[in-house]
């Protein structure tokens, strides 16, 4: 009979362990959670506790207590699962990982492509089909490119437009003199008073209030390509005769 409660005590101190060692988890996980940190439960306190039911049950004389050898091996398997449980559910005192944040990368699209995506240079991209420039412009480079918008071109006297693509080699000229070779940055441009084309001709650069490129306005800077840069400007660009 005293064997029967002796082993009834044995059963619930053992329970009691095994709920206070999941108390313990749970506890873990919620600080994790809560601040990013346990540090202030580590697996030397799950490993105390199970000492502690080890050291109970030898108390109450139960008949595990004759058989130390199964005993051990039941305290050494709990613990592996116990410690194991901690390690994968906020044994780390680092808060979880977060998505990377993208760092920035160079521009993959070429001059051409790029200024197609923007929108505002449809006139443009149709004169450099005309002229058979696109190739060029999609090469390795690097190109610095002043291009006039759409507006730009629509501030041109009427007809202007019509003439030059119906006259190839005005054409690539005009579209040219908007090409500097190399790739010059608006913090390079501010510095230069003129610039040479691949045209061939020179370009004015007056940094004074704001930039100017032989009048036209540059009003947005800096556009990265993969092959070069956009400098986009308000006016288009006309060659000396």
């Amino acid at each position: 009979m005293e064997h029967g409660r002796d082993e009834h005590r044995e059963r619930r101190s053992y329970v009691s362990s095994v709920i206070t060692v999941l108390a313990l988890i749970a506890v873990r996980i919620a600080l994790g959670a809560a601040i990013g940190s346990v540090a202030s439960i580590d697996r030397r306190v799950v490993i105390d506790t199970i000492r502690a039911h080890a050291g109970t049950c030898c108390n109450h004389r139960s008949a595990r207590c004759v058989e130390p050898a199964l005993e051990r091996n039941r305290m050494k398997k709990l613990l592996f699962v116990v410690l194991l449980g901690a390690a994968g559910c906020g044994g780390s005192s680092k808060p979880a990982d977060t998505a990377p944040t993208s760092s920035p990368t160079a521009a993959t699209a070429d001059i051409v492509d790029t200024a197609v995506a923007a929108g505002s240079f449809k006139t443009l991209a149709a004169a450099l089909t005309a002229a058979g420039l696109i190739e060029t412009l999609k090469g390795p480079g690097p190109f610095t490119v002043f291009a006039p918008t759409d507006e730009a071109f629509a501030k041109l006297p009427a007809g202007t437009v019509e003439a030059l693509l119906a006259d190839k080699a005005k054409l690539t000229a005009v579209l040219t003199y908007h090409v500097v070779a190399g790739k010059v940055s608006s913090g390079e441009v501010v510095k230069l008073t003129e610039a040479a084309t691949v045209q061939g001709g020179m370009l004015k650069i007056d940094a004074s209030s704001g930039v100017k490129i032989n009048g036209a306005t540059v009003v947005k800077a800096d556009i990265e390509a993969s092959n070069g840069i956009i400098h986009v400007i308000d006016t288009v660009l006309l060659p000396p005769q």
